[in-house]
Formats: C-alpha cells, structure tokens, sequence
C-alpha cells in the first residue's frame, strides 16, 4: 500500500511541476497521482483546444497556440482554466507550468508548492525519443533549437528558464525512477 504523506488538515495542496522537454514532469506527476493527488495538465488543456481547432498535435503548433492563448487572455491564462477545475478538499499536481505569471496565478492558493525537474539535455532528448508522442522524433538540433524557443523573453511566451529559477524545490532527475521517487517522497515529507 502506498502512503500518502500529505497532513490530512491540509484542506487544499496544489503542487505545480515545470521543467523542460523530457525532464521527467510527467513521472513527477504520475507518482503524485499514487500518492492520491489528483492531476490537471496545462498541456492537456492547450491539446483540448487544439482539438476543437482541428489543430495537429505536435509540440511546436502546441506551443503556438499556448502563445496564442496567452497573448489573447492574458499570460496566466492557463492556469486560471486549470483552477477551475480545482475541487476544494483534495490536493492537485499542476504540470507543464511553461510561464511564470502562471506561477503568479497558481500562487495564489494557499498551499502551492512549484517544483522544477531538471535532467542533462542528452538524457532528454533520448527520454523524449522513446516516449514516441506525436512529433518527437526529430534530430538532437532540432530538439535544441525548439527549446531555445521555449525560452521567450516576451511574457506572453514559454519562459522555462525563468520558471525553474523561481521554483520552491529542484529536484535533478539524472538517475533511476526509483531515485526520483525517493526525492519527491522527500519533499513530500517536508510537507507534514
């Protein structure tokens, strides 16, 4: 049985994930799913509406019209679709925070808690080729350059970088999937 190591006074913890392609969010937030959280992704949100717009799936049209979205609605906008479907009473992993006023809107629960995962660029890149998702398998300079696009000075844009800087814990995800679990167990611990 696995334990949840949250304080069950905690009415509402929100845990957001940022971290660049292939870093290993998703593993984060799988394992925060086990641990009773539930889970809403910013880019499932941006795949829903790319879906309405008979938009292809790819990370680069995503990226777009994440863009779009932002500069239209305002640069938190994803996250304040995400808090919608927040309940009161249960605790959430917030992944692929790619901004950071989304950070500013997710922060303004209390009990947000942002985590960046880190991992070398090499790693990533093979941890992006064997998930096999729809556009991946692209070139290593490929992979770099639309990373480099991810990294936007303009605030309506992807600004990874800055999210990690101002992320309350990093977690460096360079080794097993045990190690990593050992890490957000840690984390999580610090919590109670």
């Amino acid at each position: 049985m696995i334990k949840k190591f949250i304080k069950p006074n905690i009415k509402k913890m929100i845990i957001g994930i940022t971290g660049k392609n292939g870093s290993g969010k998703t593993e984060v937030a799988n394992y925060l799913k086990l641990k009773g959280f539930e889970y809403i992704s910013l880019s499932d949100i941006l795949r829903e509406e790319a879906k309405k717009r008979n938009i292809r799936e790819n990370r680069e049209n995503l990226r777009n019209l994440g863009n779009e979205l932002r500069k239209k609605f305002g640069p938190g906008i994803l996250a304040e679709l995400a808090l919608k479907k927040i309940k009161q009473d249960k605790n959430y992993c917030v992944d692929s925070i790619r901004n950071p006023n989304e950070i500013a809107e997710l922060n303004k629960i209390k009990n947000f808690l942002l985590i960046g995962v880190k991992a070398k660029i090499e790693l990533r890149y093979k941890r992006v080729l064997d998930r096999g998702r729809i556009g991946d398998n692209i070139s290593f300079e490929k992979f770099k350059e639309l990373e480099e696009k991810e990294n936007s000075k303009e605030e309506e844009k992807q600004q990874l970088d800055k999210c990690l800087k101002i992320a309350d814990k990093i977690i460096e995800n360079n080794g097993t999937i045990e190690e990593l679990h050992r890490k957000i167990d840690k984390i999580l611990f610090s919590l109670t």
